[in-house]
This record gives C-alpha cells, sequence and structure tokens, in this order.
C-alpha cells in the first residue's frame, strides 16, 4: 500500500512530459484518481487513446479536465477532492519568452498564485511546484518569471499552516528527450540527412532523466517542510559532448554546426546560489534550501544576531560533475525514447 493508496493527485500542464511519466510511474497502482488539467483539448485526447490502449485495466482512473492556470475560476473547478497537486503547468521556452515575457508573467507567476489559492481554499494536503534552474541567477525573461513562481511560493507557505497545506518547490535542470527540447530535434536532423546545430560548445547544462525528475518531485513530496526549495544534485555535460553522444549513436561522425547562442541563453545553469548556501542543507543526493521563517519585524533580528553561514558554495553545471562522451551515451540508453528512436533508426538503415 503506497502513499497515494485511494488518493487523488493532480497535475496541471498535465499533458507534457512530465505528466507523462508520473502517470507512467503510477496509473496501474493503488492510487484512486489521477486528474490530467491542462489547456489543450487534443493533446489530451491524444494521452487518453494512448492510455486506453497501453493500460486498459487502468485508464479509468484517469481524469480529464479543460482549464487554464491563469484563469483562478477554472483552476477551483478542478480542484474538488483533489489530495495532492503536481504543478507542472508553465512557459519554459527561452526564446518565445523573451519575445512574449508577459506570457510568461501570466503563466508561471499569476498561474502558480492561482493554483495555490485555489489548493488552499479546497483543503488540499500537499502541493510540489516544478520549477528550474534558470530561475537562480536568472538573465532571462522565463528565469525570471520563474524566479518570482518561486517567491510566489514560499510566500504563500507563510499563509497557510503546514498540517492543513504543505507547499514546496523543486528545481532542477534540463530533462533529457522532453518535449521541446534539444536532443529530439538533434535526432529528427539526423534522419533528415542535416548536419544537428548546436549553440555554443563550451556551453554546460544540467543532465537528468523524466524518471529522476518524478523521482525529486516524490522526495520532495515525502521529505520537503513547507516553503523548502529542494535540489538534486545532477550531473552535468557540455553542449557539445552531448552533441557527440547523440551523432556517436545514431550516425558516428554526422556533422555538427554551431550557429551560437540563441536569445537569453547563459553559458551555464547553477541549481543552488551562494546566498541560497548560507541556509542549505546537504541530504545525499539532494539540497533543501529552507526557508526564511522569520517576519517583518527586523529590529529583533538586529538585536539577536546572525548566524554563521555554511561553507557550501554555489552549485552550477560547470562545478558539478562533468560527464564524458560515453557516460552520456550510457545516461542515453537508460531512456526508453532513445532505444525506441534507434531501433527505429537501424531498421530504416
Amino acid at each position: 500500500m503506497s502513499i497515494f493508496a485511494g488518493k487523488t493527485l493532480m497535475i496541471t500542464g498535465g499533458t507534457g512530459s512530465f505528466g507523462n511519466a508520473v502517470l507512467n510511474r503510477f496509473l496501474d497502482t493503488d492510487i484512486r484518481e489521477i486528474r490530467v488539467f491542462s489547456r489543450d483539448e487534443k493533446k489530451q485526447d491524444d494521452m487518453r487513446h494512448e492510455f486506453q490502449a497501453k493500460l486498459p485495466q487502468a485508464a479509468n482512473k484517469i481524469k480529464f479536465f479543460i482549464g487554464d492556470v491563469r484563469d483562478l475560476a477554472s483552476v477551483k473547478n478542478a480542484m474538488h477532492g483533489v489530495d495532492y497537486i503536481f504543478h507542472a503547468a508553465a512557459l519554459k521556452q527561452v526564446p518565445s519568452c523573451e519575445f512574449f515575457p508577459m506570457e510568461a508573467v501570466k503563466t508561471n507567476v499569476i498561474g502558480t498564485d492561482n493554483v495555490l489559492t485555489a489548493a488552499i481554499d479546497a483543503g488540499v494536503k500537499s502541493v510540489i511546484c516544478l520549477s528550474t534552474d534558470k530561475a537562480a541567477y536568472p538573465v532571462n525573461a522565463m528565469g525570471t518569471s520563474k524566479a518570482m513562481m518561486e517567491k510566489v511560493i514560499v510566500a504563500k507557505s507563510r499563509t497557510v499552516a503546514p498540517e492543513v497545506t504543505k507547499i514546496c518547490c523543486t528545481r532542477y535542470g534540463n530533462v533529457m528527450c522532453s518535449r521541446g527540447s534539444v536532443i529530439p530535434l538533434w535526432i529528427e536532423q539526423i534522419k533528415a540527412g542535416n548536419p544537428i546545430t548546436i549553440t555554443e560548445p563550451s556551453m554546460t547544462r544540467f543532465i537528468m532523466s523524466l524518471e529522476e525528475a518524478v523521482d525529486l518531485v516524490l522526495f520532495a513530496f515525502e521529505n520537503g517542510i513547507s516553503g523548502d526549495i529542494l535540489v538534486q544534485k545532477a550531473p552535468a555535460c557540455t553542449i557539445e559532448t552531448l552533441a557527440q553522444a547523440v551523432t556517436g549513436l545514431f550516425a558516428p561522425g554526422h556533422e555538427i554546426k554551431v550557429i551560437g547562442i540563441r536569445h537569453g541563453e547563459k553559458m551555464y545553469e547553477t541549481l543552488l546560489t551562494n546566498e541560497e548556501c548560507a541556509n542549505a542543507i546537504d541530504l545525499g543526493n539532494f539540497y533543501r534550501v529552507p526557508s526564511d521563517k522569520r517576519d517583518l519585524n527586523y529590529d529583533k533580528y538586529f538585536k539577536e544576531g546572525d548566524k554563521e553561514r555554511n561553507v557550501l558554495t554555489e552549485f552550477n553545471s560547470s562545478n558539478t560533475e562533468l560527464l564524458n562522451v560515453a557516460q552520456v551515451q550510457e545516461k542515453l540508453l537508460s531512456l526508453s525514447y532513445i532505444r525506441d528512436e534507434l531501433a527505429a533508426w537501424k531498421k530504416e538503415a
């Protein structure tokens, strides 16, 4: 019997890669219902048919709700009877958010506030929100909106008792082969006989699988304290290494073309800032960043003084473990998406 036995879990943005991974992990368990909340009826219909074919014995546990996190009323309409929420709805593409920053604000900031408001009103027991490494030292609109999202999450956690509604945040790096990510694009470029395009060879990025993303959310669900930001100690690699790993699997020697950095991109990403390191707690494979529990009465803190700072330093994609080509290929081959694509590619060749 799992912690989800007989419970209802809602996933906002549930038709995305993360939502699919959660369904694959939990649908055929003793969970009572998984509620998929999103605004795209076509993706919902595709998901409905996919899981009816893949897991017919459990597909009736999926309930689909059309709605938009930007609309508080539509979120509230989907919230009745929900025990837990994984909040994954977001605008995630860096270049598009650069051109339409207010759209990122509406979804990532206001949308998150709507989800938390509705969850607290409905007495939802736990809400885990998904953030990104781009929220740490943000330089682009997507990262800035996610940084503000994190501030909303922490602030909202102060307004409700944790035994009523626990609110936590997870922050993670690039998820390999997720929708809209670079690896599926490269595979399509290889299949079309075109060079694969990379921005800057020495750029580093954290890499993790969808399964690891789900593991991080579950770790936060089971171990987080309300107001926490939870971070996984993910490895990283250069973009050049990742490109060589992909071409080595599919088409050794395939041309790699450098096209330059896109709007809003950084040379490396940060999962834990120097400022957060002052209070971060090392949990082995994860870092926990507890929220600042002080109130606005700062006078007493001047009198009491400040506690000693931790010795942790910034955790970023250039000072973490950097994987080589063989290690990245091993990680890639652990993904069913890559194995399926390779099998299809060899069959066509």
